[in-house]
């Protein structure tokens, strides 16, 4: 639904007995999430990536707050500035569901399989907008879990939707949330967030290393543009050629492996896939 504002969206829920609850991406809201810690006692937040596998990430990760007073100064000055890209907004059927949504994203958190894993940037209003764009109205519920309804920017105006079935769902064998397609200048931050994660997870003394010798996020920037060239955008394709760039960070394996005149990039990428593993026998980094 369009052409509702968040808070005419708020004072409808409260009306309707739910309870409003804000979801924040923390790392770029430190200051809002600090004042918002010291004016809600501990069972009325959540960081997200505590207890999780991505627990030494909780202090930059997302954080669930429930809304005791829609008029709060700190929420209004994030509604005045949907831009930011801050989070989102939901309604729970009662104040212990905030637990029930906290497990709901955790089960959730990690996409893929080993060893091209990412975290699931749930938290980020352009992936809930993505998601609830291209998903059925069957695969909503096992999407939101308890959320009642959920209130997002969208990135012109404010969208609200309701969920058909609230409630707990086990996550699915294939979630059709995965398979979302990523749409062009919205997708470049959020790689670039989880590339560096990944680096920082699994390589962290190559990629410190690159950080002695040159900027790290122009070294990463560039990989990913190199990625960009050559089309290879599936995450196996991604981890494969930062990897690579890590061994040769003198820009070696950019140069080396150029696509071939009609080449595709899948065609492309097993070749050069198959040749390193020839070559390196699996060396570890």
């Amino acid at each position: 639904m369009t052409g509702m504002s968040a808070q005419q969206w708020m004072i409808e829920q409260r009306q309707l007995g739910h309870f409003l609850c804000l979801i924040l991406d923390s790392e770029d809201e430190r200051q809002i999430r600090q004042v918002l810690l010291g004016s809600h006692d501990n069972d009325q937040y959540c960081s997200l990536y505590s207890e999780t596998s991505a627990a030494d990430l909780a202090d930059a990760g997302p954080f669930l707050f429930l809304i005791g007073n829609p008029e709060d100064g700190q929420l209004n000055e994030l509604l005045k500035a949907p831009e930011r890209n801050w989070g989102w907004l939901a309604s729970i059927p009662r104040e212990t569901a905030l637990q029930e949504l906290a497990k709901h994203w955790r089960e959730r958190l990690i996409v893929g399989t080993r060893p091209y894993q990412a975290l699931y940037r749930f938290h980020d209003n352009r992936v809930l907008t993505r998601a609830l764009k291209h998903l059925t109205t069957e695969a909503i519920p096992g999407y939101l879990g308890p959320i009642i309804s959920v209130c997002y920017w969208q990135g012109q105006h404010w969208e609200t939707l309701t969920n058909p079935k609230p409630g707990n769902h086990p996550v699915p064998e294939s979630p059709a949330w995965c398979g979302v397609p990523v749409e062009g200048e919205q997708s470049a931050p959020i790689r670039e967030v989880n590339a560096r994660r990944y680096l920082l997870a699994e390589h962290l003394d190559a990629y410190a290393r690159i950080a002695e010798q040159q900027d790290p996020d122009l070294w990463l920037s560039t990989q990913l543009a190199l990625a960009d060239s050559w089309g290879w955008q599936a995450p196996e394709q991604l981890e494969f050629l930062l990897i690579q760039s890590l061994k040769e960070i003198d820009g070696t394996f950019a140069k080396r492996w150029q696509a071939r005149p009609d080449e595709t990039p899948d065609a492309h990428f097993e070749r050069v896939y198959q040749a390193i593993q020839f070559w390196q026998a699996e060396a570890p980094l």
